[in-house]
């Protein structure tokens, strides 16, 4: 067998990407929209972290110090952006808004300002349902329960734009169900449309790519940046040694932009490629390269398998296998999944960089600021809203029974373990400069359980959290005696043990949630008086007609000659309407569907 061989590819699904427009930026935009024409910037430390379009056009960047960006563009609009609840709170809603378009549930995000979207399901519905007598008139089902949700759209083009530019989609198409050109069509008609609704209901501009796999779908998206779209159209492979779409586009990468290498990884390459370390450009903070090893480089160097991969870049740490994990990546191959929309995230985290952290007092300070944000982050991620009953306190208080609720908290899950984790900064060097290190280390132990404490307030927790379990745990981390110098600080919580509820992955069911979905299943059943039956008994009855008091189950009662006229040898009983036998204990509640 060829090592060098590429595992056949599984194409056929269809995976939107979306990228939120300057997303930092944005969520200021979304709450003030003159900010949009102005050049604007957000500031964390001394640095912008990013900036709009228009301050971009006047020649500011990512990651600029704030007095150069002044200099540049003294008008410039700054706001601080240190605290992230705000970002973290328009991600989870714009996060939840494309949610709700999907039909399986497969959403998933990375980070701040990334969504993936598998709408397989979705493409293989409107392919059955679509106008096979005329394409350029079809309408596009954004619903399975209602058929005439959704917009009109022509099937036949393309909508935003190709790879490779020069694309004409035919008109007729022979086989609707494999036309994989079809299919990726018709998903981009629907990213248009999602993109537009997330426009003009949120405000939030995005960048979208549509593909057959997570990885293409995020890199053919920066094509067009920004509020573009594109799609990678087949053939993504060919059969007679040419390069297909999906190995061209893959080609012209940096081998350090694909998802799935790292920056460790990518260094290890470019050393093995170049055959020498390679040189690092100073003036970027982000440690930009001088020399650049493409895709096409690794792919085409003749002593590169994926054998040899392994042996490059595996080591101690790394996943078996990796070696033919990037192999595969490099040739635009990726099977991952789109994970499903989680209930519960995985994980909770807060970190934050320094310029130098050295002394007790000033991490003992950071320690507590991460934890209470922390803390705080969780009782938003992890509580919610509960409706009950009042109590019997609060009924002799005056509230009214059925017509009054109380709200009550409850955690969706318990996480059960505290991650401590920092970055150390490495010790000069003799002629004075420092090796930049990305290497973190940390340290976990159980979660205390105080933290779950709801009537406590987020400040007394977070201190006593520092006391009892985060000072020892930095301790075992760091028990030099010499010091220590910190760049960053990151504080986490995981492991995380869902409560009862209606997730799938919830341990059981919630008891409140069984009671109130019993209530409405059987609201219909539910045995009610009339007015004649009213009349009849005398009793009162509530405002919809139930029984106030039930003294028995035998509200109509029958003479006891007509009883014995129906009663027959079987011990059964004769309706006076239908005839129908049945026994005497079931014969009053038939008897009311005769009432008119």
């Amino acid at each position: 067998m060829d090592a060098r061989k590429v595992p056949p590819r599984k194409d056929g699904r269809v995976i939107i990407h979306f990228d939120y427009d300057c997303f930092y930026a944005a969520v200021f935009e979304a709450k003030n929209p003159s900010l949009k024409s102005l050049p604007f910037a957000v500031q964390q430390k001394q640095i912008i972290v990013t900036c709009n379009y228009e301050a971009r056009r006047r020649g500011l960047h990512k990651l600029q110090l704030i007095r150069d960006a002044k200099r540049i563009c003294p008008d410039v609009i700054i706001e601080l952006g240190e605290d992230i609840s705000r970002f973290r709170d328009a991600s989870k809603e714009l996060y939840n808004f494309i949610k709700a378009f999907s039909w399986n549930g497969k959403v998933e995000r990375l980070g701040f300002d990334e969504v993936w979207m598998d709408v397989t399901d979705i493409i293989d519905h409107n392919i059955q349902v679509l106008n096979r007598h005329s394409v350029t008139q079809s309408f596009f089902q954004t619903s399975k329960d209602d058929p005439m949700a959704g917009f009109k759209f022509d099937a036949s083009s393309l909508a935003g734009h190709p790879y490779p530019p020069r694309y004409a989609p035919t008109t007729h198409v022979v086989d609707f169900q494999n036309d994989l050109g079809l299919r990726l069509r018709l998903g981009s008609h629907l990213a248009l449309y999602i993109r537009h609704q997330l426009e003009q209901q949120k405000g939030y501009t995005s960048t979208v790519g549509i593909a057959t796999s997570k990885l293409l779908a995020k890199l053919v998206g920066n094509l067009n940046k920004p509020k573009g779209q594109t799609t990678l159209i087949p053939p993504l492979a060919c059969e007679d040694g040419r390069l297909g779409n999906a190995q061209l586009f893959m080609d012209g990468h940096g081998i350090g932009q694909v998802p799935g290498i790292g920056y460790k990884l990518a260094r290890l390459l470019r050393s093995h490629i170049l055959q020498k370390p390679p040189e690092v450009d100073t003036e970027f903070l982000s440690g930009g390269k001088k020399e650049t090893v493409t895709v096409a480089d690794v792919r085409q160097h003749p002593d590169i398998d994926p054998a040899v991969l392994e042996k490059v870049i595996g080591g101690p740490g790394s996943p078996h296998g990796i070696g033919f994990r990037v192999w595969c990546l490099i040739h635009g191959i990726d099977d991952t999944e789109v994970s499903q929309a989680k209930v519960v995230p995985s994980q909770i985290s807060i970190e934050d960089s320094y310029i130098r952290l050295d002394t007790m007092p000033e991490l003992l300070r950071e320690l507590t600021t991460l934890a209470k944000s922390l803390l705080a982050r969780m009782r938003i991620d992890l509580l919610v809203d509960e409706d009950r009953a009042p109590a019997t306190d609060d009924l002799e208080n005056g509230a009214q029974h059925g017509n009054e609720k109380t709200v009550s908290k409850r955690w969706l899950a318990h996480p059960k373990t505290l991650r401590l984790t920092t970055r150390p900064r490495q010790p000069l060097q003799a002629d004075g400069t420092r090796i930049r290190s990305f290497k973190r280390i940390s340290h976990s132990a159980p979660l205390p359980t105080f933290v779950f404490a709801l009537n406590e307030n987020v400040e007394t927790l977070a201190d006593q959290l520092v006391t009892s379990a985060l000072t020892t745990m930095f301790r075992k981390l760091h028990p030099e005696k010499s010091g220590w110098n910190l760049s960053l600080v990151n504080l986490g919580v995981t492991n995380m043990a869902e409560t009862a509820g209606e997730s799938r992955t919830a341990s059981g069911r919630h008891i409140g949630h069984m009671f109130r979905r019993q209530d409405d299943v059987l609201k219909d059943f539910r045995v009610t008086a009339t007015e004649e039956d009213d009349k009849a008994t005398g009793e009162e009855t509530g405002s919809e007609g139930e029984f106030v008091k039930h003294d028995s189950w035998q509200d109509d009662e029958i003479e006891a000659e007509d009883e014995e006229e129906h009663i027959g040898e079987d011990g059964l009983e004769s309706c006076p309407d239908c005839s129908m036998r049945l026994p005497s204990f079931a014969l009053v509640a038939h008897r009311r569907f005769h009432v008119p």
